[in-house]
């Protein structure tokens, strides 16, 4: 009978590969930055996984983002790393055993992030943090993002997972979409201007709910979630998003930095540049 506690390995593209190794150029840089500044600076992975994934082109081993932060000179202050499924947080529990600045959950990250990790990084504490959201789907809350917007005091790395978006919500035919699949992606933007957004019409049709509406094309609907980490999460500096693309050319998913600093965002479109 299989051990039902048996962990297997996320298996992950090329894209995810490259993201991790965006990932860790910035949080390297930043490290560097915030130890110079005196800071008490936080790393935070809201969706961790099991701190190491499989290679779908090669079967090896790769590094996920926990065990990349961990690796870090200077080191970060603390680390939080939360991941809903247990077999993933047992499985990251001994990739960090014996290190006592490292702080596991294994809850709902829309939870625990405001309840018990953003309020570590107060601005009047003298904390940072740089705050990874990479969601396996539609599964944050816009409410964690304009959190992390109004503290000031956090860098984040977003994955907004358009694949996902185009196959359960912004259908051709928006009467086919199910009403929870839209009230996740609600969650997820913070309100329903998406459904603007996302669909045109002519004067005669309804936007919603009419097959003839005439579906925006992913940049539109990029452009604007960039604009909303400006214009209401309150980010002030929040480079165009990288595109995540699968071997056949399709986007997975945006790749989002923001802060509230322009030299973090000087640094992380120099990243991206190299990988564009």
């Amino acid at each position: 009978m299989p051990n039902p506690e048996k962990y297997t390995y996320d298996k992950i593209g090329i894209w995810s590969e490259i993201k991790l190794e965006i990932i860790r150029k910035y949080a390297q840089a930043y490290s560097k930055i915030m130890a110079g500044k005196g800071f008490k600076y936080i790393y935070i992975d809201a969706f961790s996984g099991g701190g190491r994934h499989k290679s779908k082109k090669d079967g090896r081993l790769i590094d996920g983002s926990p065990v990349n932060a961990l690796a870090v000179e200077p080191p970060f202050f603390e680390y939080h790393f939360i991941d809903i499924d247990r077999k993933k947080i047992n499985a990251l529990s001994k990739a960090v055993e014996g290190k006592d600045n490292v702080h596991l959950y294994n809850e709902d990250c829309n939870t625990v992030l405001l309840e018990k990790v953003f309020p570590r990084a107060r601005w009047t504490d003298y904390r940072r943090a740089l705050c990874i959201l990479d969601p396996y789907g539609l599964h944050l809350d816009w409410e964690v993002i304009r959190t992390a917007g109004e503290l000031k005091t956090i860098d984040i790395f977003l994955n907004f997972p358009i694949m996902d978006i185009n196959m359960n919500v912004l259908r051709h035919d928006t009467g086919k979409v199910e009403k929870d699949q839209a009230a996740r992606f609600t969650r997820f933007w913070g309100d329903e201007s998406w459904r603007e957004i996302s669909y045109k019409s002519s004067p005669q049709l309804p936007l919603w709910g009419d097959c003839d509406t005439i579906k925006q094309g992913n940049d539109i609907v990029a452009e604007a979630f960039r604009q909303r980490l400006i214009s209401v999460a309150g980010f002030t500096n929040v480079p165009r998003p990288i595109p995540m693309k699968n071997q056949k050319k399709a986007t997975v998913y945006y790749l989002y930095f923001a802060s509230q600093k322009p030299v973090a965002m000087h640094i992380v479109k120099d990243i991206f540049k190299r990988y564009t």
